[in-house]
């Protein structure tokens, strides 16, 4: 698991543009909830695997905590995987041609094709019957017509999104960063996400708290959740 270490300085300047609050969030709705974990795949998972994340697989156990949670408090659950889709109309060649060279690329594309080992879901995840399971072909799963993160939020009527997975400082970070700009409420799981080191997974948070996302531990949230919906029934 990731020791967290945020930056004085990004705790200070978040507050500082919270008014003097720690948080952004300190209630929110379970049943406009949904929970986005974000590439728990064998590709990233797995010893050995193309793009392995060895933090990603300590993660689980939590991931799984606020899944099960979500769903006792009437919120939603949502997979996401990253996938290489051969015949998309607009081709990633920034990605698979510029930024990498030819190993990784070839790895990527391979594992990642839908139906591939590498692309399924984590076996260890908690994973049940009729959560959606989204397949997206680049970092963000809100990037315009290549996932339908967006479209399957608005159909739930969510406003608010509980971020975990994998890579806290890729595909984690560009999907809660997308999102508070459609206008989400963006929670950010310190202890929910996997990066290849401290470092990067702390700069993520130091980043992402000032402006783009709430950062709290899994145990927080799970107490917020569990506080809302015993709101939700004392009002019914």
């Amino acid at each position: 698991m990731h020791t967290i270490k945020m930056s004085a300085a990004a705790l200070e300047r978040g507050k500082k543009n919270r008014g003097g609050r720690d948080h952004a969030f300190e209630t929110f709705d379970p049943a406009r909830t949904a929970h986005v974990i974000v590439d728990l795949q064998n590709g990233f998972m797995e010893e050995g695997a193309v793009s392995e994340i060895p933090v990603a697989r300590d993660i689980v156990p939590n991931v799984n905590a606020l899944s099960q949670a979500i769903r006792a408090a009437g919120g939603t659950n949502i997979f996401l995987r990253y996938t290489y889709d051969p015949n998309e109309k607009i081709a990633w060649t920034s990605w698979y041609g510029d930024m990498l060279g030819t190993p990784f690329s070839e790895g990527l594309r391979k594992g990642f094709a839908a139906g591939e080992h590498d692309h399924a879901l984590w076996p260890e995840l908690d994973v049940a019957e009729g959560e959606p399971v989204l397949d997206k072909t680049r970092f963000s799963g809100f990037t315009q017509g290549t996932c339908d993160l967006h479209k399957v939020l608005q159909e739930l009527d969510v406003d608010t999104v509980l971020i975990t997975g994998t890579v806290t400082n890729c595909c984690s970070e560009a999907t809660a960063r997308d999102a508070q700009q459609l206008s989400y409420k963006v929670i950010f799981l310190s202890d929910g996400n996997a990066a290849l080191n401290d470092d990067e997974h702390n700069g993520t948070l130091d980043s992402l708290y000032p402006v783009f996302a709430d950062v709290r531990t899994t145990k927080e949230v799970i107490g917020l959740l569990n506080a809302g919906a015993a709101t939700r029934t004392a009002a019914e």
